[in-house]
C-alpha cells in the first residue's frame, strides 16, 4: 500500500477541506497518490479512515509543485531560522561575558534563565502563534516575528548599559531578551517549521533539513563571531549590532515567505480530538521528554572542557563544532526522512543522542574523544528539529499542520525551561565544577536516559503503524 508523505501548514481552504472530506471516495490507505511509497498513513486505518482532515490532506498534496517558488521560501526561512535558533545556541557566549565583567549584571545561574526564557516562551505560545499566522498570513507573521527579534537586540543594548550606576538591569534583560525575543522567535519558528513543506512531497524532509540547518550554521557562526565582537565593542553595542543585523537580513527574507494556498482563518484553536489518537499522545510525550536533554550538551560542553584541563578557547571551539555538526545533522536527517521515513529518522536521532551521552561522553576525558562526542551528539541533536515537523505532518495530516505542530511544540516548554537547569542541579549535588569531570556524569546519565525514553515512545508510534522493522515510516 502506498500514500503520499504529508507535511505543510494548513494547505487547504475551509471550502477545499469540506469538499474533499465529503466526497465518496475509497480510503486513501488503498490508493496510490503520487507513486512514492510510504507506510505511515496506511498502517493504522482505524485512525486514518475516520479522519476526514487527514484524507483531505493527502488529496491536497497531490497538486504540490515539488519545488518552484518553494526553494525561495526555503531560503527565506533558513535566514529566519539563523536568527531564531542561532541566537539561542550562542547565548552562552554572551552570558559568559556578562558574568565575567566587573560588577557583573547577574550570576551565571540567573543569566542562564534569561537565555532559557526565550525558548520557553517560544514553546509556550506555539498554539497561539499558529493561530496568529493563520489570521494575518505567514508573511506578515514572519515580518512581525523577525522584527521583534531585531528590536529586542537593539533594546537589550540600552538595558545592559542603563540601570542603577550604569550596571544594567537584569529585569530589563528578561523583558527584552527573554520575553520579546521569545515571542518573536515563536512566531518565526511556527512558520519556518511548516510553510516550506507546502511546496514539496518527495523532498519534504530535505526542505525541512535545509531550513533548520540555517539555524545550526547561525549558532556556529554567531558563537565564533560574538567573542571578538564582545571584547572589542562590549555587550551594549554587540547587542545593537546583532539586532540591526537581524533586521537588515531578516525583514527582506520574511517578505518572501509565502503560502502556497491560503489557510482557513477559522477552525479549532486546539484540536482536542487529537488526544484521542494514541499516536498523537505518544508523539506529544516523546517531544515533551526529548527536549529535556537537547540543551544539556551545548550549555555544558565549555564547562566540561575546562574540567578536563582544556582551555576556554578550546571549549568555545568545541561548542562551535557542535553547532556545525547540528547543522549537518539537520540536512542529513531531512534526507533520511525522504529515504527511510520520518519516524525511523527521528528514532535513529534519539537513539544516537542517547548512546552518545550514555556511552561516549562519560569516557571523554581528553580532547579526541570529546570531539567525537561533540560531532555525534551534534548530528543527533540537529536531527530532532528537522524530523519532528515531518513526523507531525505525516501522521496527522498537512491540513491541520499548524494546529498540530503548535500543540506538539507547546509540550517542549518544560524541557526548554528545566532540562539544562536539572543537569546543573545534579552537577552541584555531586560536588560542582571543583569536583572534576566525575561530577558531570550524573547529568550525562540523566540526559541520556531522557533521550532513550523519548526514543522508546517514538518506537511505540512506529509499532502502531507497522510491525515490520524495515517498513518505511
Amino acid at each position: 500500500m502506498a500514500t503520499t508523505t504529508t507535511l505543510s501548514t494548513s494547505t487547504s481552504t475551509a471550502i477545499e477541506l469540506d469538499q474533499r472530506s465529503n466526497r465518496h471516495q475509497p480510503p486513501l490507505s488503498n490508493r496510490n497518490a503520487t507513486g512514492s511509497s510510504t507506510h505511515l498513513a496506511t498502517a493504522d486505518n482505524s485512525d486514518n479512515d475516520n479522519d476526514p482532515v487527514l484524507q483531505a490532506s493527502q488529496l491536497a498534496d497531490q497538486s504540490v509543485p515539488e519545488g518552484g517558488y518553494g526553494w525561495v521560501v526555503v531560503a527565506a526561512c533558513s535566514v529566519l531560522a539563523w536568527w531564531v535558533i542561532g541566537t539561542s545556541y550562542s547565548w552562552g557566549v554572551v552570558q559568559g561575558h556578562l558574568a565575567a565583567e566587573d560588577g557583573s549584571l547577574a550570576s551565571p545561574a540567573v543569566l542562564s534563565f534569561v537565555g532559557s526564557c526565550s525558548t520557553t516562551i517560544l514553546a509556550s505560545v506555539a498554539v497561539l502563534n499558529a493561530r496568529v499566522a493563520r489570521r494575518i498570513s505567514v508573511k506578515w507573521a514572519a515580518l512581525l516575528g523577525i522584527g521583534m527579534i531585531g528590536v529586542s537586540g537593539v533594546l537589550s543594548g540600552f538595558v545592559v548599559e542603563g540601570g542603577p550606576e550604569g550596571k544594567g538591569s537584569v529585569g530589563g534583560l528578561f523583558v527584552t531578551e527573554g520575553v520579546l525575543r521569545g515571542l518573536g522567535s515563536g512566531l518565526c519558528f511556527i512558520i519556518t517549521s511548516s510553510t516550506p513543506a507546502q511546496y514539496f512531497v518527495k523532498k519534504r524532509g530535505l526542505a525541512n533539513g535545509m531550513v533548520f540547518a540555517g539555524g545550526g550554521f547561525g549558532g556556529a557562526v554567531l558563537s565564533i563571531a560574538l567573542d571578538p565582537l564582545l571584547r572589542k565593542l562590549g555587550p551594549a553595542w554587540s547587542f545593537r549590532v546583532l539586532g540591526l543585523s537581524c533586521l537588515a537580513t531578516g525583514l527582506p527574507a520574511a517578505w518572501f515567505v509565502k503560502e502556497r494556498t491560503k489557510s482557513p482563518r477559522g477552525g479549532a484553536f486546539v484540536e482536542w480530538r487529537l488526544f484521542k489518537n494514541p499516536s498523537f499522545v505518544l508523539v506529544f510525550l516523546a517531544g515533551a521528554i526529548g527536549t529535556f536533554p537537547l540543551l544539556v550538551p551545548p550549555f555544558f560542553i565549555p564547562l566540561y572542557a575546562n574540567a578536563i584541563g582544556l582551555s576556554s578557547a578550546t571549549g568555545a571551539g568545541l561548542l562551535a563544532g557542535f553547532n556545525f555538526a547540528s547543522a549537518v545533522g539537520r540536512i542529513v536527517s531531512g534526507v533520511l526522512c525522504d529515504l527511510i521515513g520520518p519516524l525511523n529518522a527521528l528514532f535513529l536521532s534519539l537513539v544516537l543522542s542517547a548512546i552518545s551521552m550514555l556511552v561516549v561522553w562519560p569516557v571523554s576525558v581528553a580532547l579526541a574523544p570529546l570531539a567525537v562526542f561533540v560531532v555525534v551528539n551534534g548530528l543527533a541533536n540537529g536531527g530532532f528539529f528537522s524530523t519532528m515537523p515531518t513526523v507531525v505532518g505525516n501522521v496527522f495530516g498537512s491540513a491541520r499542520m499548524g494546529v498540530a505542530m503548535g500543540m506538539i511544540v507547546t509540550s517542549w516548554a518544560g524541557g526548554y525551561l528545566m532540562g539544562a537547569p536539572i543537569a546543573g542541579y545534579l552537577l552541584a549535588a555531586y560536588g560542582g565544577q571543583e569536583a572534576g569531570f566525575q561530577a558531570y556524569r550524573p547529568a550525562m546519565f540523566y540526559a541520556g536516559s531522557m533521550a532513550l525514553a523519548a526514543a522508546l515512545l517514538v518506537e511505540g508510534v512506529r509499532f502502531r503503524h507497522s510491525r515490520n522493522p524495515f517498513a518505511k515510516l
